[in-house]
């Protein structure tokens, strides 16, 4: 845990300004997760009142644990690489087109929308969402700050050094996040942990929830030959619950497709997900290639779009859902 004048993680070189740029043009939006107090910029760190200090990784992000978070797994190096090459192939484009649309739908009129993602990923999601969004017809009407929150560092690096400024921070979803009452216009949750409390707490009176969570056929094809794990069939259940005591349910929208692909994108599918902390990664690609061998084989893509709008003077209880 970080403690006054000391920095809670060691930077290499000085943060690179463009990367961090996203950072510290949101500063204000971020609180300090030991103490809950604002956070300034202070040289090459973010600071608080009681000194408690955070260094700027030089790649431009910043890590806001508060140190309670150390037995989660978080996504790897190889991960987010296998991640970003689905997302390359266009795999997951109708899911991040939806979220994008919507977005743009609840910031319109918006002075300057804030979104935040909460789970971000590599940001593919946040980056759709925060370009469609304060735009009309090509032409920026409002200035859009984007904020992307993930338990890995490499997560956080793949978010800082795209070609939108976006704000990237490590924390913990599953705790409070660093993040102060009221400023957010619209939160992503994709394929992420959902901590209800905390999205009620952060959003706006007229805020939205995007949720999108996989269906029961979700890569269906894939689940025996590749051995991954399967979609919870109480899931949609758990969501529901962990919503109805402060959230206002406004659209319930299934999106399924097939799409065509070969043993690379099958084998990035498992490794890019929970699935490849139990598999080998050469184990991973034997089996894409033994599946799919040098041809191409549909498989589906089902989802569910959620988006609700926090109810005023309610606030979920402490439940948590997972993606």
């Amino acid at each position: 845990m970080p403690h006054e004048g000391s920095s809670h993680e060691a930077r290499a070189d000085t943060p690179t300004p463009h990367r961090a740029h996203g950072l510290t043009s949101i500063v204000e939006i971020l609180r300090c997760p030991v103490c809950t107090g604002p956070l300034s910029v202070d040289g090459t760190a973010l600071r608080c009142p009681d000194a408690h200090s955070f260094d700027i990784a030089r790649q431009g992000y910043v890590s806001l644990l508060d140190g309670r978070s150390g037995s989660l797994r978080a996504d790897t190096a190889a991960m987010v690489a296998a991640r970003a090459r689905v997302h390359d192939a266009g795999f997951f484009a109708p899911v991040v087109d939806s979220v994008a649309r919507l977005t743009a739908e609840f910031a319109t009129g918006v002075p300057r929308p804030v979104i935040l993602d909460a789970g971000a990923g590599g940001g593919h999601y946040l980056r759709a969402a925060a370009a469609a969004s304060g735009t009309s017809d090509g032409v920026v009407e409002s200035p859009v700050a984007g904020i992307g929150i993930d338990l890995s560092k490499y997560c956080a690096r793949a978010i800082a050094r795209g070609p939108h400024a976006l704000a990237a921070v490590v924390g913990d979803v599953w705790r409070e996040l660093p993040v102060v009452d009221d400023a957010v216009s619209v939160v992503l949750s994709v394929f992420a942990p959902r901590n209800a409390s905390e999205f009620a707490r952060v959003l706006t009176a007229d805020g939205a929830l995007i949720i999108v969570s996989p269906g029961p056929d979700h890569l269906s094809e894939l689940i025996e030959p590749m051995e991954m794990l399967r979609v919870d069939a109480a899931k949609s259940a758990r969501l529901h619950a962990a919503l109805d005591d402060g959230f206002e349910l406004v659209d319930e929208a299934p999106l399924r497709y097939t799409a065509d692909v070969g043993a690379g994108i099958i084998g990035d599918l498992v490794a890019m997900g929970p699935s490849a902390f139990h598999s080998e990664e050469a184990d991973i690609r034997s089996r894409a290639d033994d599946f799919a061998g040098d041809g191409r084989v549909p498989v589906t893509v089902s989802v569910v779009v959620t988006t609700c709008r926090p109810i005023r003077g309610r606030r979920p209880d402490q439940r948590r859902t997972d993606s």
